[in-house]
């Protein structure tokens, strides 16, 4: 009966209208989640909540400029020929070791999502840069495409940037500080066995045709790997590693100032064709974060956050854990985003009694999923178009299992967030 509670039918609302605009009516995920937010304000009786609109809108204005300044980094090094580079000597140098290349190739699929916050930046960086290289080494193609999405998905939640984690962080004040090592926890394992899964079978064979991946190869290694090339990679380490004694400059000036130093390579690039195109990529997810702080900021308004709150704290134990593995990836599949804010908030309120910073590690793990759900299925689509497959079903069921074992990794972790918490700490 709750439910027919003001504050219950006003979720209801704003859920059902969120999902109508984003499913029945096709709209982009950020305007389907601002129309539910105005809506949610109307049904409230606060008319048109412009200032708390205006409020949200800007909730999460630092994770903006993180993502958009991240990917002008990642598009800066990807011009330089940093990545081909990387990638090209990886394969060379690990080629007859299976197991190792297997496991590099993974963490190069990672990166870019370990520095965005994205998925989808991991999936169309290394993961097309790889994905031709894998298909020529011998890996199939449905597995292919399947390592990439997990492997995009273990990037965007690994740190140092993990959205859905500040994004649940900051829905309790709680600051982004403390998550490297939880993180690390929480995806690594999964990205080793994924790797071993789906990439290692079709390594440990000859190539398909040993003429084409050396073409491929020599290809990616038109830009000699120098030291100067990694500048841009060093200045970023630096300026991460030097907060004992250099000024608080915050990350994105870190990532701008790191972009810069890509001057120094001795690369040639276009730098407003590089900044154009890193923003234009990041735009989705800006818009994302700007329609998810609407949202939020329209539910505290109404009391429709506190209902939820009070919701999940009513439910037994048993209950709330499976409802964390299921609805959280679910109500991903139209943003993980969404799915960090409008549920992982009050989850992660719901288990106040445990590590809160393993918990919202864990609970930013299992959003991550959301992007293997259809029919928005991010990771999973853009991998299956690298590949060339048009039936993003069939890459899917290859992330069935890793995806399981995600969520079942997601809720071992939160269950024992006390016990991980002494040996971490």
């Amino acid at each position: 009966m709750e439910w027919f509670w003001p504050e219950g039918f006003y979720a209801l609302v704003m859920i059902g209208s969120f999902a109508v605009g984003a499913f029945a009516f096709k709209l982009p995920i950020a305007v389907a989640m601002g129309l539910a937010a105005v809506l949610g304000g109307l049904v409230a009786g606060e008319g048109l909540p412009l200032r708390h609109l205006v409020e949200g809108t800007f909730g999460y204005i630092d994770t903006i400029l993180i993502i958009s300044t991240a990917m002008i980094f990642m598009k800066v090094i990807e011009r330089i020929g940093l990545l081909e580079a990387m990638a090209a000597w990886v394969i060379r140098r690990f080629r007859d070791k299976p197991l190792v290349l297997s496991l590099g190739l993974m963490f190069m699929i990672m990166v870019p999502g370990m520095i965005t916050g994205s998925s989808t930046a991991a999936v169309l960086t290394t993961g097309a840069l790889v994905a031709p290289v894998l298909l020529k080494l011998g890996v199939q193609i449905h597995k292919t495409a399947a390592a990439i999405a997990m492997g995009a998905i273990y990037g965007m939640i690994a740190p140092p940037i993990n959205l859905p984690a500040m994004i649940i962080g900051g829905g309790i004040d709680m600051p982004y500080v403390g998550f490297g090592i939880p993180l690390l926890v929480c995806t690594v394992p999964l990205a080793i066995v994924s790797a071993l899964l789906l990439i290692y079978p079709g390594l440990k064979g000859k190539a398909s045709d040993e003429a084409a991946l050396e073409e491929e190869l020599k290809r990616m290694e038109k830009t000699p790997i120098t030291l100067r090339l990694f500048i841009p990679v060093l200045v970023l380490i630096f300026l991460f590693g030097g907060s004992g004694f250099l000024p608080p400059i915050g990350m994105p000036l870190m990532f701008l100032l790191a972009s810069l130093s890509a001057f120094l390579t001795g690369a040639k690039w276009n730098p407003l064709e590089t900044i154009t195109d890193a923003i234009d990529n990041a735009l989705p997810v800006m818009g994302i974060l700007m329609g998810v702080g609407m949202f939020i900021q329209i539910m505290t308004l109404t009391g429709v956050r506190g209902f939820v709150v009070v919701s999940a704290l009513a439910l037994p134990a048993w209950l709330l854990y499976v409802g964390i593995a299921t609805s959280m990836p679910f109500f991903g599949a139209v943003s993980a985003f969404g799915s960090a804010s409008v549920l992982g908030v009050p989850f992660l309120l719901a288990l106040l009694g445990k590590n809160e910073i393993l918990v919202g590690s864990a609970l930013s793990l299992i959003a991550g999923l959301g992007d293997l759900m259809p029919p928005t299925a991010l990771a999973g689509i853009f991998a299956a178009q690298v590949v060339g497959e048009k039936n993003y079903f069939k890459v899917l069921k290859y992330c069935i299992f890793p995806g399981v074992l995600t969520a079942i990794w997601g809720i071992a972790i939160i269950m024992g967030s006390s016990v991980i918490a002494g040996v971490l700490y």
